[in-house]
């Protein structure tokens, strides 16, 4: 591990997964709900509104679904972080060995890949 301070990143990681968990919760809540529930009384009335409720309810179901989503792959990312906390190689980039900027680390505590070659991968 680089020369930076386990505990503070760990604090970070921690503040950031307690965070994500909470959205995580709260968007699993929303889905349990039934879409009458969403609708209300249109569903119950017939209302010539009622597909396009139906249609803004389901488009609203299916975005909080890639929230959770990404919410979830942000989380495992985070765990992995936590994990290499322990074992000694956070803060040192999967691909070329070399240490993560300990600025990058701050904005992105999960993060793998030092900003190169971070950028190299968004390019495919």
């Amino acid at each position: 591990m680089t020369s930076i301070d386990s505990s503070e990143f760990r604090t970070l990681l921690a503040q950031e997964r307690s965070r994500i968990a909470d959205t995580l919760a709260h968007l699993h809540d929303e889905h349990n709900r039934p879409m009458e529930d969403e609708l209300g009384e249109l569903a119950g009335r017939g209302s010539d509104n009622h597909l396009g409720d139906m249609a803004t309810v389901t488009f609203d179901r299916e975005l909080d679904e890639g929230l959770e989503e990404g919410a979830m792959q942000t989380l495992a990312q985070i765990d992995r972080a936590l994990l290499r906390l322990d074992d000694g190689s956070y803060g040192t980039c999967e691909r070329c060995g070399e240490p993560i900027a300990e600025e990058r680390l701050r904005a992105r505590p999960w993060a793998t890949l030092c900003i190169d070659d971070q950028r190299l991968a968004d390019r495919g």
